[in-house]
């Protein structure tokens, strides 16, 4: 079955950096395209960026210049560089592909 476990969240002050990482397992990780969404309490996800599985990548305009998506099909696993963190930037971030989400990693940035 489809898995997608999501790590590298945590508490940042403004400014920070933190480097998300989505394993899957389940599929064939190469030929999909993976997407990050993220989530605040009582508001619908957001779609943050995604990456199709020949690599052309888009990315929402609240996070362009300061996030980076990749991937490592070797590894099976989806990156997100966070780089220049507020605090518009907490939620709690999710990859997903094909309709399928991982539980989520906490991003929370304070000083």
């Amino acid at each position: 079955q489809v898995q997608l476990v999501e790590s590298g969240g945590g508490l940042v002050q403004p400014g920070g950096s933190l480097r998300l990482s989505c394993v899957a397992s389940g599929f064939t990780f190469s030929t999909f395209a993976m997407s990050w969404y993220r989530q605040v309490p009582g508001k619908e996800p957001e779609w943050v960026s995604n990456i199709t599985a020949r690599g052309t990548i888009m990315y929402t305009e609240a996070v362009k210049n300061r996030f980076t998506i990749s991937r490592d099909n070797a590894k099976n696993t989806l990156y997100l560089q966070i780089n220049g963190l507020n605090v518009e930037d907490t939620a709690l971030y999710y990859c997903e592909t094909d309709s399928y989400w991982g539980q989520g990693t906490q991003v929370t940035v304070s000083s």
